[in-house]
């Protein structure tokens, strides 16, 4: 069943909060700018600023790029890789002013691989790889770490790997199966904690499909 952002944001905000701890949810448009800093001030002025920032939004409009609308291109690069630039830019200097920052952005192996039918997509992640390295360069001095995580099919929403095509692409995979959602994830808590010696690093979180 899908479940709308909103759903799944209330549902993390309330594991949060039955935790013991406060969650603010703040609904934002990142490939917008004046919404990414309405965004990060609300944060900021409920929180008292940000030390974890992890890039997850991604969409996908496939199709072979003879058949590709500019469209297409554009709401694909401005949601998955400009809206990454946005929220750096805006968390960047709340960190710089604490000399201590995790910035961990999700990336996918096909930046790596290529995928045909999703040139504008694959463009976006290879953009965000580099784009990681750059920042995890500019501001290692700062003690703000910048990674990315890459993984492979990982079964969520987005995705909707039917039962049929898991027969397709298991074989392809060393481990034999399909990631989880809770399997990236674990990539990131080692990001934003006990990765104190890693930046402008990769993390490959895909069963061995690209070694």
């Amino acid at each position: 069943n899908f479940r709308s952002s909103g759903e799944a944001a209330g549902e993390v905000a309330g594991l949060i909060e039955g935790s013991g701890k406060k969650a603010l949810l703040c609904k934002a448009n990142v490939a917008d700018t004046d919404e990414v800093k309405t965004m990060v001030d609300m944060i900021k002025t409920e929180m008292g600023g940000i030390d974890i920032l992890v890039n997850n939004a991604g969409i996908v409009k496939d199709g072979l790029v003879t058949r590709m609308s500019r469209d297409d291109w554009d709401e694909v690069i401005n949601t998955n890789l400009t809206g990454a630039y946005n929220c750096m830019k805006a968390v960047i200097p709340l960190m710089v002013r604490k000399r201590w920052g995790r910035i961990i952005n999700i990336s996918s192996v096909v930046a790596q691989i290529g995928n045909p039918g999703q040139a504008n997509y694959v463009a976006s992640k290879a953009g965000l790889l580099g784009l990681t390295k750059s920042l995890a360069r500019e501001y290692s001095s700062r003690n703000i770490l910048v990674n990315a995580i890459s993984p492979g099919y990982i079964q969520t929403d987005m995705t909707k790997i039917e039962e049929e095509n898991l027969k397709k692409l298991e074989p392809l995979i060393p481990l034999g199966r399909i990631g989880q959602p809770e399997e990236v994830a674990g990539a990131a808590v080692f990001l934003a904690t006990s990765a104190t010696y890693t930046t402008g690093a990769v993390i490959d979180v895909s069963g061995g499909l690209v070694m």
